[in-house]
């Protein structure tokens, strides 16, 4: 298949950028996203240009790096589908696609696709784990927690930090990824002790970082490649009204 790309290039934060356009040409439809952007890399190194950088680590879905906008779409237009997880058997021969990297205010850009993410990694710096005892292993069953409890934990920790809910939303919030992992250890009995404590250093440093506030616009759900819910948003609420009550 043939298809028409059309690329953000930026050397750096302080480049302006724009959107250069490539042709990808005998591009199998069993191949990855990223590894078609291989593909077109190869030949612009044989012609001597700068190839297109782009982030990536794993190839399989559960570490987020490869984040990109793909007309339009964080992820691109698959449900629950990382970058590197999109295949372009999902294309038809003869398309155009732009391609972008995650835009927001918190994510400066590096150098083409790749942006700063570590914004994110101060929120988690700030609150994002619980504190224990040194020593031996405990039980895992000396704890014990409701099913109901450890699925909703569970479905929280999913989140891989990827970055799609911000670039998404238009107000470029980190609502849904702070909210999953205060969420995460809010249900668990092991990050019951400093719950109070964690959601508002948590959520000060999300302000303090330079993201927007939530406004239910769902963008984040909806784009979110482990299909983390807005409900989560919900319980980050609550657990905020509850510590500064107690506060």
């Amino acid at each position: 298949m043939n298809l028409t790309l059309y690329v953000w290039r930026q050397e750096d934060r302080n480049d302006k950028g724009r959107l250069v356009q490539y042709e990808a040409r005998d591009i199998s439809r069993d191949v990855s996203f990223l590894e078609m952007l291989d593909i077109v890399n190869e030949g612009l190194v044989k012609k001597g240009d700068d190839p297109i950088s782009f982030d990536s680590d794993c190839r399989e879905g559960i570490c987020g790096m490869c984040g990109q906008v793909v007309n339009g779409v964080a992820h691109g237009p698959r449900k629950k589908t990382t970058v590197c997880q999109l295949h372009m058997r999902h294309f038809k021969d003869g398309d155009t696609l732009y391609i972008e990297p995650f835009r927001a205010r918190a994510f400066p850009v590096i150098k083409d696709l790749i942006v700063d993410r570590t914004a994110m990694e101060k929120i988690i710096e700030s609150g994002g784990y619980i504190s224990v005892h040194t020593g031996g292993v405990p039980d895992g069953n000396a704890v014990l927690i409701a099913k109901r409890d450890a699925d909703a934990a569970m479905d929280a920790a999913e989140c891989i930090g990827c970055g799609a809910c911000i670039a998404a939303c238009p107000n470029g919030s980190a609502m849904l990824f702070t909210a999953a992992k205060v969420s995460h250890l809010a249900m668990l009995p092991q990050g019951r002790i400093e719950a109070g404590s964690r959601v508002c250093v948590m959520t000060e440093e999300m302000l303090k970082q330079g993201f927007g506030n939530c406004s239910n616009h769902y963008e984040c759900e909806a784009v979110c490649p482990k299909g983390i819910k807005v409900r989560f948003i919900a319980k980050l609420y609550r657990e905020f009204i509850k510590a500064k009550g107690n506060l």
